[in-house]
């Protein structure tokens, strides 16, 4: 956290900002999903060489590339509160990141893509819920540029969960004809 007397980008004491309350765990907040992102960008190429669908293997290279625009965008955000763009060791992606791997290993071509899916859209889930309270905390404190990149990112969360979804109900979980049409 900064030290009393310091100021924001706009030259505003952090002290005085609106809900300056929620400055540190904004801050520690950026730090766990900046590593968090980092993890993903060494994790998601294993999963789209363990994937067998086409789809599925499309879908994690966009989101690769997606990913380290995320990154980009997350050091622009340390940069609009006058912070320096630094990670911290972030334990929940990395039990993700653990759980996607233990599915890649998986011996069914079929049952590995399902398993691949559920693990990527686990961080998915861990990524909207992080970009969201992110998002919403930068809007509360006055931080508008920081707040609209974080909301464009947490549009591109959101949109690969999506995608996820789809391709596992069209490709690779309800491919045998046994789709929802039988819940």
């Amino acid at each position: 956290m900064r030290e009393q007397g310091m100021s924001d980008d706009n030259g505003v004491a952090v002290a005085d900002m609106p809900n300056a309350h929620l400055h540190a765990p904004f801050v520690d907040g950026l730090k766990d999903i900046y590593d968090a992102e980092k993890q993903l960008m060494k994790a998601l190429p294993k999963l789209v060489k363990a994937a067998r669908s086409d789809a599925l293997r499309q879908g994690l290279s966009a989101h690769l590339a997606e990913t380290g625009e995320h990154v980009t965008r997350l050091e622009r955000v340390f940069e609009s509160i006058g912070e320096t763009a630094k990670g911290k060791s972030c334990p929940a992606m990395k039990g993700l990141v653990e759980e996607g791997s233990e599915a890649a290993k998986e011996k069914d071509p079929k049952s590995r893509d399902a398993a691949i899916i559920a693990a990527a859209q686990k961080v998915e889930h861990y990524e909207i819920a992080t970009y969201g309270t992110l998002r919403t905390w930068a809007e509360a404190m006055g931080h508008n540029e920081a707040a609209g990149l974080l909301a464009e990112t947490l549009r591109e969360e959101k949109a690969a969960d999506e995608k996820l979804t789809e391709i596992a109900e069209l490709d690779c979980n309800c491919s045998e004809g046994n789709a929802a049409d039988d819940e």
